[in-house]
């Protein structure tokens, strides 16, 4: 059998220490998963059921320990913003899984950046319509490699933080997750069937703010690591512009 185009190459992610990749399948978000950010976006930070977005798997990164990755910032917005966020990775399918099992799915963490065209997703909310160009859109989904459980437990607790040009602008805790990786596990479990090589973006502390060419992005979790982005001019956005 022969395809009409050549298929796109697998997505996948770095592991530490090892020379095989993660596969990526699908991507969720978690929103408003800290009660201080949620409070900043104008929400009630109660403990309603969580809610989830999607970005497609090609939106992912992957950012090398020690490297900077030129982001390049994207078209159609005037309000860019970071979101740093702990990324839990699936390694064993199942549906309907309790939260004291949830773990067990688990195969891994990282550190992540959920990149958000703020201006788009709010002009989407406001017409009562998807977040998908405010939220997916392409090289939206920076994260740096992945952290086997067998080497790192499980991130239950620990410092994120993120700065600006060195300026720190997000600090918060996992452990102030309104809900924990578990009992989020647990929840999107309902769903959809989750599968080895999902992965999920757990919540931003509070802090997200605008960044703009030229910025310097610097993210972390304890035992995560870090990650670090440049914002550059977006050449293929302004060819594309020019041409139209």
């Amino acid at each position: 059998m022969s395809y009409i185009f050549t298929p796109p190459p697998v997505i996948a992610i770095p592991v530490v220490d090892s020379d095989r990749l993660f596969a990526v399948r699908r991507i969720y978000c978690v929103g408003r998963n800290y009660a201080a950010h949620a409070r900043e976006m104008g929400h009630d930070p109660d403990r309603e059921p969580p809610f989830f977005f999607c970005k497609p798997a090609d939106a992912i990164r992957p950012v090398i320990p020690g490297e900077t990755y030129a982001f390049p910032y994207p078209s159609l917005t005037e309000n860019l913003h970071y979101e740093g966020e702990l990324v839990a990775v699936i390694g064993k399918a199942g549906r309907n899984i309790s939260a004291e099992r949830a773990l067990e799915h688990i195969w891994g963490y990282a550190v992540g950046l959920d990149m958000t065209r703020r201006d788009l997703q709010n002009q989407m909310k406001a017409m009562g319509r998807p977040w998908e160009v405010g939220k997916a859109f392409d090289a939206s989904a920076p994260i740096g490699p992945i952290y086997p459980v067998s080497k790192v437990g499980h991130i239950t607790s620990g410092a994120i933080w993120l700065t600006v040009n060195g300026e720190e602008k997000q600090r918060g805790d996992i452990c102030d997750l309104i809900w924990s990786v578990a009992e989020t596990v647990a929840h999107l479990s309902t769903l959809f069937t989750l599968e080895p090589g999902d992965i999920i973006f757990t919540g931003t502390p509070e802090g997200v703010g605008k960044v703009v060419s030229g910025d310097q992005i610097r993210m972390g979790i304890d035992q995560l690591g870090e990650l670090n982005i440049k914002i550059v001019e977006n050449e293929r956005a302004i060819s594309d512009n020019s041409e139209i």
